[in-house]
């Protein structure tokens, strides 16, 4: 068996636009006319950029060969170009590569990628969601009148108890304030109080129906973190996400060692080398690799076991498309430490369309596909239905500092 053919599409996401501005989808097809998709969670160029990226890897180090021989793709891709280091982009790219190989790899065994990584050890899987608006774009920034669930208690906790309604047990929001590529910085005193009130009004409407997930994009100093912890402690969140920048996790294991709260990293971190320096320095109880990015299927498994082996957990990141969310199922799926996954309103909405079949979503937990392969088919039609034709990133910071 070898790959034949490499083809991308850049998916433009209609408003509300829950998982980002476009998805990068791929689509790996073999000589015996077997076919695989695969999804890339990669944010540092434009989705143009990346598609290319993606073909360019797959023609270097995939096409012409078996997809089973992902070990020996993975090594041939992480030196690529001298390299042999962590890299965000070209990991993004490899990772949307590797899940589509796996995909052919269930296909031809007629099994669930699942199935050939160790089996099958939860049965369902529990699940998260974000406060979505419901009506306009998810993007604060973008409210009408400037009140939304991102910043007004009252929303918020009407929004979550909707949403324990619906099933789930647990919710997240991200009310900190604004991230900017200036950061770390203290938070200034109106975020610390917006986050405060904001997190009580959740805990008081929904009471100990549902967890609590604490969202940040890396925003502060550690000494600044642990002024938010210490404001929100009383409540008690499952987690703090992502409390200060990624690149060091010694200075996120400061504000481990300080708070009651667990703290949650990895959307941003890619391949097992950068989880090991959080896993060494204990920077964090709860691991978040979003498989878009961190290296793929086998990858994460690894990352997964590493992880493992200090009573870490894992809650696979998915603020992309649907072929990431399928990937991660059906990792997740295998993992004794599997703590929960994010999923995206249900996996309705424009998620659902691009499937031909939707995710299966019963009382807040997903119901793993028994299906061959990833357990899902992109729906082709709807893709070359909506082109992105932007230049936008997928995520942006604010450019200029923050100030008081």
């Amino acid at each position: 068996m070898k790959i034949t053919d490499v083809k991308t599409w850049v998916v433009g996401n209609p408003p509300p636009g829950i998982g980002g501005k476009y998805f990068v989808f791929v689509k790996l097809t073999t000589d015996g006319g077997v076919v695989g998709y695969g999804e890339a969670y990669n944010a540092t160029f434009s989705a143009h950029v990346t598609a290319k990226m993606v073909e360019d890897m797959a023609e270097r180090y995939l096409v012409g060969r078996d997809p089973h021989d992902i070990e020996n793709f993975f090594r041939r891709a992480y030196s690529s170009g001298f390299t042999q280091r962590p890299d965000v982009s070209g990991m993004g790219c490899f990772s949307a590569l590797e899940m589509a190989c796996w995909d052919i790899i269930g296909k031809e065994a007629n099994k669930p990628v699942y199935k050939l990584l160790g089996g099958q050890v939860h049965e369902t899987l529990r699940s998260y969601t974000y406060l979505y608006p419901h009506t306009g774009s998810v993007h604060s920034e973008d409210a009408p009148d400037g009140r939304n669930v991102y910043n007004d208690p009252e929303m918020a906790a009407a929004c979550a108890l909707e949403y324990v309604e619906q099933g789930f047990n647990a919710v997240k929001l991200d009310p900190a304030g604004p991230y900017t590529a200036f950061d770390g910085h203290q938070p200034r005193l109106i975020d610390i109080d917006v986050s405060t009130r904001m997190v009580k009004a959740i805990r008081e409407a929904v009471g100990n129906r549902a967890d609590i997930l604490f969202g940040t994009h890396g925003q502060f100093t550690a000494s600044g973190a642990l002024r938010m912890a210490r404001a929100i402690e009383p409540y008690d969140p499952l987690w703090f996400e992502e409390p200060v920048p990624p690149d060091m996790p010694e200075v996120m294991a400061q504000v481990a060692r300080a708070t009651s709260i667990p703290i949650a990293t990895g959307e941003r971190l890619t391949t097992k080398f950068e989880f090991a320096r959080v896993i060494e320095n204990r920077a964090a109880t709860i691991l978040q690799p979003d498989l878009g990015r961190s290296g793929g299927i086998l990858e994460t498994k690894k990352i997964a076991a590493m992880a493992e082996a200090y009573h870490i957990q894992v809650a696979p990141h998915c603020y992309c498309g649907p072929i990431v969310g399928a990937a991660n199922i059906q990792l997740a799926v295998t993992l004794p430490n599997f703590l929960i996954l994010e999923s995206l309103k249900q996996w309705d909405g424009f998620h659902a369309t691009l499937l031909k079949k939707k995710i299966e979503w019963q009382d807040g937990n997903v119901i793993p596909s028994k299906e061959p392969g990833l357990g899902v088919e992109l729906n082709e039609a709807v893709c070359d239905a909506h082109p992105y034709t932007g230049k936008d990133l997928h995520l942006q910071m604010m450019q200029t500092p923050l100030m008081p």
